[in-house]
């Protein structure tokens, strides 16, 4: 399996920028900068996509290990026997298929930093081990007797509650006590608002840039509402996806982003979704007003429409065969803008 590093040439490009103006934002650069130098592990705290792993490259790339390898493994996503092979290497012949000796993570980040993310889905087993590298600075490959040395600073992340998940027995208390010498915990971008239009406009060039574009004409005053009103449940990852959605929808256009889509699967037509039950119309007997009528039925058809486009008009428009501008019209003409 492939490992992951961050290179010098890493430090230079944007995946490593953090960008804010926020005084909690700010508090978190100021904390991440005293606690660079110091050859201490530290814990990353935040939820999904606060950007725990910009940080953790931050303090590398501030600290004197600057210019070694700094490594990167997500716990959760291998299976504790393979996890244990990942992290701390193995031996030749040490299991079926182990045909030949292979460095583990805490080697090949030594002297450098190794980033430890989603830490707490980890086994007793596994957290016992990283415990006895931070005590004593050394580990035993799988299938091997004689201890390997190394000189690695840990960077651990999760998303979360160390200390409640230590009183339940489901995280070692010791090895979060040796982890915690600080931890930063990052906040939500919904209390970060003043930084949301500066990671937009940031996310939105960069965007227009890939596309070759030739310029980015910025959003409009109602893109920019929408943009700072959303709760981001999915932080600064979120905010990217949403922004570079928008930029690429809108392609090559003079005109300010107008439209912000958060949920890409948003569709009248999405599966799953309830259909309006079909309409039984009757000709009623007798005379009738033409007029009166076709009233009645558009206005019907209007409602069905917007309903069944959840009231975005723009949706209803082209389910009609409309243009926008026709459709405000339409419902201009029978007063179904305020309904």
């Amino acid at each position: 399996m492939d490992f992951d590093t961050a290179s010098a040439d890493a430090r230079r490009g944007d995946e490593v920028s953090l960008i804010g103006e926020s005084p909690a934002f700010l508090e978190v650069l100021e904390q991440v900068s005293r606690v660079a130098p110091l050859n201490r592990p530290v814990l990353v705290i935040g939820e999904r996509g606060t950007g725990k792993e910009l940080v953790a490259a931050r303090i590398h790339f501030l600290s004197a290990r600057w210019d070694q390898a700094f490594v990167k493994l997500n716990c959760a996503a291998l299976a504790e026997s393979i996890l244990e092979s990942e992290l701390f290497g193995h031996e030749a012949g040490s299991f079926t298929g182990a045909t030949r000796q292979r460095k583990g993570r805490f080697e090949l980040a030594d002297e450098g930093t190794l980033f430890l993310d989603e830490l707490a889905s980890t086994s007793g087993n596994v957290q016992e081990k990283v415990l006895r590298v931070i005590e004593y600075g050394e580990f035993d490959r799988v299938g091997g007797s004689k201890p390997v040395r190394v000189d690695t600073r840990i960077i651990g992340a999760t998303n979360e509650d160390l200390p409640q998940l230590a009183d339940e027995g489901r995280f070692r208390a010791d090895l979060l006590d040796r982890l915690a010498f600080d931890v930063i915990t990052l906040p939500p971008l919904r209390h970060r608002p003043e930084d949301i239009l500066p990671l937009a406009e940031h996310f939105a060039r960069r965007m227009a840039a890939e596309m070759s574009l030739e310029l980015f004409p910025g959003f409009d005053r109602a893109a920019r509402s929408k943009l700072q009103e959303y709760p981001w449940p999915g932080n600064v990852r979120e905010l990217k996806n949403v922004v570079e959605r928008a930029v690429y929808r809108v392609g090559q256009s003079d005109d300010p982003i107008s439209e912000i889509q958060f949920d890409p699967f948003d569709s009248p037509f999405r599966p799953g979704q309830p259909e309006a039950a079909p309409r039984e119309s009757a000709v009623p007997s007798g005379p009738l007003d033409m007029k009166e009528t076709v009233k009645e039925f558009e206005i019907q058809l209007l409602r069905d429409a917007m309903e069944q486009c959840k009231f975005n008009q723009r949706k209803a428009a082209e389910y009609l065969g409309l243009t926008y501008h026709q459709l405000r019209g339409y419902l201009r003409k029978y007063e179904l803008l305020e309904q």
